[in-house]
């Protein structure tokens, strides 16, 4: 249940507040947050992460769906105790079927936290992907040190 709830939960919070950047925004338009720090900057990324292999959509959706089908399938797989797990695979679906429903929708992804420091502007559900791949990594680590002791 955590995993399905968990990809829902990040698909839900992504469709809002691209829908309030959509709403709000015409793209290219910024809004300075913390000057110099972090900005909204409402972006139609026609590619992958970084904008790469733009127009490419194809690719990204049987990409997105068979990570979404690898989570569900995961999902019965995964033990209940492994709870991290579990959150994480739930976070990745979540975050591929945010940026699945505006490439079939709009046909590209909308991009909005525009970090300064950082040369690319992505979305919340790039943000759960990453995040959630972390997890993931980390809890193998974790995993394989166990059973090396």
């Amino acid at each position: 249940m955590l995993v399905w709830l968990t990809m829902i939960g990040v698909w839900i919070i992504d469709r809002l507040f691209k829908a309030l950047v959509q709403t709000n925004f015409i793209p290219g338009e910024t809004l300075i947050v913390i000057p110099k720090v972090f900005h909204l900057t409402f972006v139609l990324n026609p590619g992958a992460a970084f904008g790469l292999m733009a127009g490419r959509t194809w690719i990204f959706v049987v990409t997105a769906l068979i990570v979404v089908g690898g989570v569900i399938y995961g999902q019965f797989c995964i033990p209940r105790r492994e709870t991290l797990t579990r959150l994480s695979i739930g976070m990745i679906g979540g975050g591929a079927l945010g940026n699945l429903y505006d490439r079939l929708v709009i046909g590209r992804v909308v991009d909005y936290l525009d970090f300064q420091i950082w040369p690319f502007v992505f979305n919340f559900a790039d943000s759960m992907i990453v995040v959630g791949v972390g997890l993931f990594v980390l809890r193998l680590y974790q995993v394989e040190n166990a059973q090396s002791e």
